[in-house]
Protein backbone atom coordinates (compact mmCIF):
# COMPACT_ATOMS: atom_id res chain seq x y z
CA UNK A 1 0.00 0.00 0.00
CA UNK A 2 1.42 3.19 -1.09
CA UNK A 3 1.21 6.14 1.64
CA UNK A 4 1.45 9.78 1.35
CA UNK A 5 4.00 11.24 3.83
CA UNK A 6 3.45 14.51 3.25
CA UNK A 7 -0.50 14.76 3.62
CA UNK A 8 0.61 12.95 7.16
CA UNK A 9 2.79 15.88 7.76
CA UNK A 10 0.90 18.76 6.41
CA UNK A 11 -2.61 17.64 7.66
CA UNK A 12 -1.66 18.73 11.42
CA UNK A 13 -0.48 22.48 10.11
CA UNK A 14 -4.14 23.33 9.73
CA UNK A 15 -6.61 20.44 8.46
CA UNK A 16 -5.97 18.26 11.64
CA UNK A 17 -4.41 20.88 13.56
CA UNK A 18 -4.42 19.35 17.30
CA UNK A 19 -4.80 22.58 19.15
CA UNK A 20 -6.67 24.78 17.04
CA UNK A 21 -8.91 21.83 15.35
CA UNK A 22 -8.63 19.00 17.90
CA UNK A 23 -8.82 21.03 20.87
CA UNK A 24 -6.09 19.39 22.30
CA UNK A 25 -3.17 20.30 24.78
CA UNK A 26 -5.20 23.87 26.13
CA UNK A 27 -3.73 23.55 29.15
CA UNK A 28 0.08 24.20 28.42
CA UNK A 29 -1.30 26.17 25.35
CA UNK A 30 -2.41 28.74 27.33
CA UNK A 31 -0.09 28.45 30.44
CA UNK A 32 3.62 28.57 28.27
CA UNK A 33 2.20 31.13 25.39
CA UNK A 34 3.12 34.32 27.07
CA UNK A 35 6.17 34.70 24.66
CA UNK A 36 7.61 33.42 21.29
CA UNK A 37 10.11 31.47 23.42
CA UNK A 38 8.27 29.82 25.92
CA UNK A 39 5.88 28.39 22.42
CA UNK A 40 8.90 27.43 20.66
CA UNK A 41 10.12 25.85 23.18
CA UNK A 42 7.02 23.73 24.39
CA UNK A 43 6.17 22.92 20.64
CA UNK A 44 10.00 21.43 19.96
CA UNK A 45 9.87 19.34 23.00
CA UNK A 46 6.47 18.32 22.56
CA UNK A 47 7.02 17.07 18.64
CA UNK A 48 10.44 15.01 19.47
CA UNK A 49 8.72 13.64 21.81
CA UNK A 50 5.71 13.11 19.43
CA UNK A 51 7.91 11.52 16.80
CA UNK A 52 9.48 8.87 19.06
CA UNK A 53 7.03 7.44 20.80
CA UNK A 54 5.18 7.43 18.04
CA UNK A 55 7.68 5.19 15.89
CA UNK A 56 8.20 3.04 19.00
CA UNK A 57 4.84 2.62 19.57
CA UNK A 58 4.09 1.52 15.76
CA UNK A 59 7.07 -0.77 15.95
CA UNK A 60 5.77 -2.55 18.75
CA UNK A 61 2.13 -2.31 17.93
CA UNK A 62 1.75 -5.87 17.10
CA UNK A 63 3.44 -6.93 20.41
CA UNK A 64 2.00 -4.69 22.70
CA UNK A 65 -1.21 -7.15 24.46
CA UNK A 66 -4.38 -4.84 23.93
CA UNK A 67 -5.67 -4.74 27.62
CA UNK A 68 -2.39 -2.86 28.67
CA UNK A 69 -2.06 -0.97 25.81
CA UNK A 70 -2.63 2.57 27.57
CA UNK A 71 -0.40 2.06 30.19
CA UNK A 72 2.65 0.77 27.77
CA UNK A 73 1.86 4.29 26.32
CA UNK A 74 2.44 6.12 28.75
CA UNK A 75 5.40 4.01 30.19
CA UNK A 76 7.21 4.90 26.40
CA UNK A 77 5.95 8.37 26.43
CA UNK A 78 7.41 9.03 29.85
CA UNK A 79 10.51 7.41 28.99
CA UNK A 80 11.31 10.29 25.83
CA UNK A 81 9.88 12.94 28.36
CA UNK A 82 12.13 11.93 30.60
CA UNK A 83 14.90 11.78 28.02
CA UNK A 84 14.16 15.54 26.27
CA UNK A 85 13.55 17.30 29.62
CA UNK A 86 17.20 16.07 31.28
CA UNK A 87 18.71 17.60 27.59
CA UNK A 88 16.64 20.62 27.88
CA UNK A 89 17.83 21.05 31.26
CA UNK A 90 21.38 20.31 30.12
CA UNK A 91 22.13 22.23 27.06
CA UNK A 92 19.14 25.31 27.23
CA UNK A 93 18.57 26.09 31.12
CA UNK A 94 16.59 29.33 29.89
CA UNK A 95 13.98 26.78 28.20
CA UNK A 96 13.73 24.54 31.26
CA UNK A 97 13.21 27.32 33.49
CA UNK A 98 10.79 29.25 31.11
CA UNK A 99 8.56 25.71 30.87
CA UNK A 100 8.63 25.09 34.48
CA UNK A 101 6.49 21.94 35.67
CA UNK A 102 4.81 22.21 32.28
CA UNK A 103 8.08 20.36 30.69
CA UNK A 104 7.45 16.87 31.94
CA UNK A 105 3.98 17.51 32.25
CA UNK A 106 4.13 16.55 28.53
CA UNK A 107 3.35 12.79 29.53
CA UNK A 108 0.32 13.80 29.80
CA UNK A 109 -0.29 15.78 27.19
CA UNK A 110 -3.30 14.17 25.30
CA UNK A 111 -1.83 14.86 21.99
CA UNK A 112 0.68 12.70 22.37
CA UNK A 113 -1.61 9.68 23.66
CA UNK A 114 -4.24 10.95 21.72
CA UNK A 115 -1.86 10.18 18.78
CA UNK A 116 -0.57 6.67 19.80
CA UNK A 117 -3.92 5.25 20.70
CA UNK A 118 -5.63 6.74 17.00
CA UNK A 119 -2.97 6.24 14.38
CA UNK A 120 0.21 5.02 15.56
CA UNK A 121 -0.86 2.04 16.92
CA UNK A 122 -2.23 0.88 13.54
CA UNK A 123 -0.47 2.31 10.91
CA UNK A 124 3.23 1.54 10.02
CA UNK A 125 6.31 3.27 11.35
CA UNK A 126 7.26 6.00 8.72
CA UNK A 127 4.05 6.90 8.85
CA UNK A 128 3.46 7.22 12.21
CA UNK A 129 6.58 9.58 12.31
CA UNK A 130 5.13 11.76 9.61
CA UNK A 131 2.64 12.06 11.76
CA UNK A 132 4.03 12.83 14.86
CA UNK A 133 6.23 15.38 13.23
CA UNK A 134 3.18 17.01 11.07
CA UNK A 135 1.48 16.93 14.68
CA UNK A 136 4.04 18.49 16.61
CA UNK A 137 4.64 21.32 13.71
CA UNK A 138 1.19 22.00 14.09
CA UNK A 139 1.48 22.23 18.12
CA UNK A 140 4.17 24.13 17.33
CA UNK A 141 2.47 26.43 14.85
CA UNK A 142 -0.07 27.04 17.14
CA UNK A 143 1.90 28.08 20.51
CA UNK A 144 3.86 30.69 18.25
CA UNK A 145 1.54 32.20 16.83
CA UNK A 146 -0.16 32.30 20.11
CA UNK A 147 3.09 33.61 22.26
CA UNK A 148 3.97 36.23 19.55
CA UNK A 149 0.04 37.42 19.46
CA UNK A 150 0.25 37.28 23.37
CA UNK A 151 3.68 38.95 23.99
CA UNK A 152 3.41 41.74 21.38
CA UNK A 153 0.23 43.09 22.51
CA UNK A 154 0.65 42.06 26.11
CA UNK A 155 4.28 42.99 26.66
CA UNK A 156 5.39 45.26 23.90
CA UNK A 157 7.71 42.97 22.70
CA UNK A 158 8.53 40.34 20.34
CA UNK A 159 11.66 37.95 20.29
CA UNK A 160 12.38 40.55 23.93
CA UNK A 161 12.54 43.85 20.99
CA UNK A 162 10.29 46.45 22.21
CA UNK A 163 7.93 46.92 19.52
CA UNK A 164 4.90 48.64 21.52
CA UNK A 165 4.75 51.83 24.04
CA UNK A 166 1.83 50.96 25.58
CA UNK A 167 1.09 47.33 25.75
CA UNK A 168 -2.49 45.53 27.00
CA UNK A 169 -1.27 43.58 30.20
CA UNK A 170 -4.04 41.41 29.95
CA UNK A 171 -2.92 39.77 26.91
CA UNK A 172 -0.43 37.99 28.99
CA UNK A 173 -2.90 36.89 31.34
CA UNK A 174 -5.17 34.48 31.49
CA UNK A 175 -8.26 36.33 29.93
CA UNK A 176 -5.96 37.78 27.21
CA UNK A 177 -4.97 33.73 26.37
CA UNK A 178 -8.44 32.86 26.19
CA UNK A 179 -9.75 35.47 24.20
CA UNK A 180 -6.62 34.83 21.40
CA UNK A 181 -7.10 31.15 21.51
CA UNK A 182 -11.06 31.51 20.47
CA UNK A 183 -9.51 34.28 17.98
CA UNK A 184 -6.86 31.34 16.67
CA UNK A 185 -9.54 28.79 16.58
CA UNK A 186 -12.53 30.40 14.12
CA UNK A 187 -9.13 31.51 11.86
CA UNK A 188 -8.18 27.71 11.52
CA UNK A 189 -12.22 26.74 11.25
CA UNK A 190 -12.17 29.48 8.38
CA UNK A 191 -9.04 28.15 6.92
CA UNK A 192 -10.05 24.48 6.81
CA UNK A 193 -13.19 25.44 5.20
CA UNK A 194 -12.03 26.76 2.63
CA UNK A 195 -9.57 24.32 2.22
CA UNK A 196 -12.58 22.08 2.30
CA UNK A 197 -12.30 20.42 5.43
CA UNK A 198 -16.11 20.41 6.82
CA UNK A 199 -17.19 22.57 9.94
CA UNK A 200 -18.39 19.93 12.97
CA UNK A 201 -21.92 19.77 12.73
CA UNK A 202 -22.27 16.71 15.17
CA UNK A 203 -21.81 15.94 18.76
CA UNK A 204 -19.87 12.55 19.35
CA UNK A 205 -17.42 10.50 17.49
CA UNK A 206 -19.06 10.98 13.78
CA UNK A 207 -18.60 14.41 14.38
CA UNK A 208 -14.71 14.07 15.20
CA UNK A 209 -12.01 15.03 12.61
CA UNK A 210 -10.06 12.63 13.66
CA UNK A 211 -12.90 9.80 13.09
CA UNK A 212 -11.26 8.32 9.96
CA UNK A 213 -8.08 7.54 12.00
CA UNK A 214 -10.00 6.11 15.21
CA UNK A 215 -12.06 2.69 15.66
CA UNK A 216 -13.32 4.03 19.17
CA UNK A 217 -16.52 4.11 17.72
CA UNK A 218 -16.40 0.77 16.33
CA UNK A 219 -15.40 -0.84 19.43
CA UNK A 220 -17.92 1.30 21.53
CA UNK A 221 -21.16 0.34 19.77
CA UNK A 222 -20.98 4.30 18.46
CA UNK A 223 -20.52 5.90 21.67
CA UNK A 224 -16.61 6.58 21.34
CA UNK A 225 -14.18 7.33 24.55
Amino acid sequence: MKHNYAKAITKGLVIENPVLRLCLGTCPTLAVTTSVFNGIGMGLAATLVLICSNVVISALRKVIPDKVRIPAYIIIIAGFVTMVQMLVQAFLPAVNDALGIFLPLIVVNCIILGRAEAFASKNPVLLSAADGLGMGLGFTLALTLMGGIRELLGAGTLLGIPLMKEPMLIFIMAPGGFFVFGLLIAAANALAKKMGKQPVTQIGCEGCPNAANCHGCDQKGGDGQ
